[in-house]
């Protein structure tokens, strides 16, 4: 059984995608995988109750309690490598990884960005689109690169910004989005 581990650090919507589409879709007979564990940075995101309502194993270590990003990353890494994943997938996991841990899961760690990349790496992608009078936004599907949301393209997802857009709006239309091409990626990949 090829067993995915998924980091969130909030509400996890991007994660209960996955877990859905994983049950609906039957991944552990059709592809041989499972969503082992969901693990979060933050003791208060939303997403572990899901998770947890679900059966799935959770986990949390928190950020602060670690005196480096180094030394939260070598502990969040045994914490994984518990589960023996064969995906590790961030799923709105608000931490900038280090070298060592991209390093680590080369090759089988997954992330989703609310940007068409390479356009709006980074932190306010729909703001900075609205801002630049960009007609289409959307999210990407990468695998993780040392280099902050770079990396392999998986899948592509495109929206168009309306004239009376906020970040908040174009943001909402943007995740409807990212809530289908996520688990349609972690299923191309694990096939």
């Amino acid at each position: 059984m090829k067993n995915i581990v998924i980091l969130i650090s909030g509400s996890g919507s991007n994660m209960a995608a996955i877990v859905r589409a994983a049950e609906q879709e039957h991944w552990a007979t059709r592809l041989n995988a499972r969503v082992a564990a969901v693990l979060s940075n933050r003791a208060d995101a939303k997403g572990l109750l899901f998770a947890q309502e679900q059966g799935i194993a959770t986990g949390v270590l928190d950020h602060k309690a670690f005196a480096s990003r180094d030394a939260f990353d070598a502990a969040m890494r045994q914490e994984i490598d518990r589960f023996s994943p064969d995906l590790v997938v961030l799923a709105g996991f608000m931490r900038i990884l280090t070298p060592g841990f991209v390093a680590h899961y080369a090759g089988k760690l997954l992330n989703i960005h609310p940007s068409l990349l390479p356009a709006f790496p980074g932190l306010h992608t729909h703001q900075r689109a609205i801002d630049a009078g960009c007609r289409f936004a959307g999210a990407t599907v990468h695998q993780v690169t040392a280099e902050l949301d770079h990396g392999e393209i998986l899948a592509q997802a495109v929206v168009p910004v309306l004239p009376d857009d906020t970040a908040e709006t174009l943001a909402a239309r943007v995740l409807t989005q990212e809530h289908l091409i996520y688990p349609r990626a972690v299923a191309q990949w694990l096939a």
